[in-house]
Parts: C-alpha cells; structure tokens; sequence
C-alpha cells in the first residue's frame, strides 16, 4: 500500500474530476489517498487539505498581474502546505495543474528536490510548466518557448493576464526549479503535447502519454425534459461548454455559427458569464456555469452535436463526456482536441473552417457509440504508481 498525494488548482473542473476519479481508483486498490487544492469547493468524501485561504489567493493574483509573476505568491501558504505534507508522509505525489495562484514553485520544488525518495509524477495539462508565461501558445504562434521566452511576449493579456511582462526571466527561473528533479516522471494526455514537451527544457524526463477519460457510470446518454423546460424541443441542439469562454474557446466562432443557421438549430453554450450572456443573440441560449454534473448530462444527452472550436487546447475532457452520452463532435483541427474526438473510428469530424463546420453540423446525424471509459486512465496510473 502507498501513500498518494495528488496537487491540483481545483477539485471540480476537468483536472479536478481527474484527481477525483484517480483518487477513487487508488482508495479501491487499497492505497491512502489525500487531495491538495488551492481553489473551489471542499468535496464531500474525500480526504482534502486545502492550501491557503482567499487572501492568499487574492494576494497572488495582484502579484502575478502586476509583475508576471504566476507561480511566485502564496510563500506562507505554501510553506504551511510543506508541513501537511510531511505529516501524511507521501510515497508519491502526483502533481497536476500548480499554476493557478495558490502554491509557490519554488519552496514546492525545493521540497521535491530534498525528497529523492519520493515518486514523482507530473500531468501536464497545458504547456504553462515549460513557457515564461502562458499556458498555450498556439493561437498567437508563438516558438521562442523552445530556445528562451524574450522580448515582447504576444500572450501577457491572456491567462495569468499581467501589466508588465516578465518572460524572460520567468523562463529562466522555471527552467532552474522545473529541471533536475529526481524519480519524477512526467505524463501527457495527448500526443501533440508529448511533441510540444520534447521541444522543450523537460525533454529529458520519461515522458508518458496517458489519455484523459470519464467516468461513464455518470456520462451516458439519459433522457429528460430539458428541452421542454427551455421550449426548444422542436429545434436541432448545437451544444457548446466550456469553464471560462473567450476567444481561444471558439466563442467568437459560435457568434458567427449564429449567424450561418436557420431556426431548425438552437445553440445552447455552457459557463458564459453573466456580461456574455446579456450579449448574445436571440438564437443562442447562454447558461451560466454549473457544477451540477447532472444537469450537464442531460444537455449533452439532448444535444445533436457537441461543437468544440477550440483555437488551442491538450485533450479536451468535454469531447469525451459528449461521446460517452452518446453525441457526436465537430471540433477543429488543434492542439489535442482531434485526439480526443475519435474522429477515425466514430461520425466525428473536425476542421478548423467555419463554412465546412456548418455544412458538417448540417449534414450530421445523431448517435454515436464509442468506449471513452475512465477505466483505461486508471489503470494505466495504477500500473504508473
């Protein structure tokens, strides 16, 4: 039996319903399990330690917006963290996303560096671990992450948004605390970020490609009223989800979808935030976000297609929770999201054309039938542990 701590930003989202499931898996394989987070509810069930408080948070993000310095806040917090975590004793940590201003890199590293006994393992959900900034780069085309991030940084308005740019010296400092740390393994969920971390300072790590998957017990096809409820059962559903939309998510795309669609269609789009909703046209249903997991099965049970115009993105978990409910995905041609959207072996297509989307969305037909099962994830991280 070992001791398992994993580290994430959150307990709900994708990355946090990872955590959840893998923590599960592990507790059933008769390990002791603890989850570290930064942000978010406290899950019922689940032994929890949470890292600092609101202010802490608060602090962090002023500092990271000020002078780019995500990854660089929560020294107290982060410092009484250490402590927990020398009191459950870890045989593994498994780290997930450590941005997201609650933990400090540096003490966190130190730590891991101290500890050559302990397993690490990394899930790199984006590529923000070996950038001096962002979090994807993609969509502004950006490559100077490969040799030292410099000069003008192209991405300091998006996310950990910043006034005064730092990237090189981020990047340099990253580089030191990232690298040379020993019995660490690092996992991706798709290929194309396995490519992106070989380009990178980390390429000497073990490098594994472990798919994300969900938990089908809850993501499968159930029927209900909910196009009742919004008076659209009449009408073809062109569904949309994401934590926070903007123009990487596609939300500008969905806009012009709008635009492209008679009234046989109703887009409704998931997690806008009470400014966007006010702003959208009449054919498109804004939902603010929801942690009601039910209610998300049943729009992607209910929907025709589930459209993901993704500009930049890993191995997007929506994809998966469409098909497991047995709804097909048109999603454009980048990052992961391709990969996890099976488009070779279900009615899935992808593209990264407007025009071609709507004839694709047109010519669609309901139903697919595809394994996306979590068991396959678990066993691959029980096999890793």
């Amino acid at each position: 039996m070992s001791r398992i701590l994993f580290i994430n930003s959150v307990c709900n989202g994708s990355t946090g319903m990872i955590c959840k499931n893998l923590y599960k898996a592990t507790v059933e394989a008769g390990h002791e399990c603890c989850i570290a987070y930064g942000r978010g509810e406290t899950p019922e069930g689940f032994n929890t330690i949470k890292i600092g408080n609101q202010l802490d948070i608060y602090l962090h993000v002023l500092k990271a917006r000020m002078f780019d310095a995500s990854g660089f806040g929560s020294k107290h917090a982060t410092k009484e963290f250490i402590k927990r975590i020398e009191e459950f004793k870890p045989d593994i940590i498994h780290l997930h996303n450590i941005h997201g201003y609650y933990v400090n890199i540096e003490i966190l590293f130190k730590y891991l560096k101290e500890h050559p006994e302990i397993k690490k393992i990394w899930t790199l959900h984006d590529c923000w671990a070996f950038t001096g900034h962002c979090a994807y780069y993609t969509y502004v085309k950006c490559d100077k992450w490969q040799t030292c991030c410099k000069g003008k940084c192209s991405n300091k308005k998006e996310y950990p948004k910043t006034l005064f740019s730092n990237v090189k010296s981020n990047f340099n400092k990253k580089k030191e605390i990232f690298c040379g740390v020993e019995n660490m393994v690092l996992v991706t969920p798709s290929q194309w970020l396995k490519k992106e971390v070989e380009k990178s300072y980390l390429k000497d790590y073990s490098i594994e490609v472990i798919n994300n998957g969900v938990d089908t017990n809850i993501f499968k096809s159930t029927p209900s009223n909910i196009k009742q409820q919004y008076g659209i059962e009449d009408r073809k559903v062109i569904l949309g989800i994401a934590s926070v939309w903007d123009k990487r998510k596609g939300l500008n795309i969905f806009i012009e979808l709008s635009k492209e669609i008679d009234n046989q269609y109703q887009i409704v789009l998931i997690g806008l935030s009470k400014k966007q909703i006010e702003q959208l046209s009449s054919n498109i249903i804004g939902i603010s976000r929801t942690e009601n997991v039910l209610e998300l099965v049943k729009w992607y049970s209910a929907a025709d297609v589930y459209f993901n115009p993704t500009l930049e993105d890993n191995y997007p978990t929506t994809n998966l929770e469409a098909i497991a409910c047995g709804t097909p995905v048109i999603t454009f041609n980048t990052g992961g999201s391709p990969e996890s959207a099976f488009s070779d072996k279900t009615r899935t297509v992808y593209t990264n054309n407007i025009n071609e989307s709507v004839k694709k969305i047109k010519s669609n037909k309901k139903r697919v039938n595809f394994d996306v099962d979590g068991i396959y994830m678990k066993n691959k991280y029980l096999d890793l542990y």
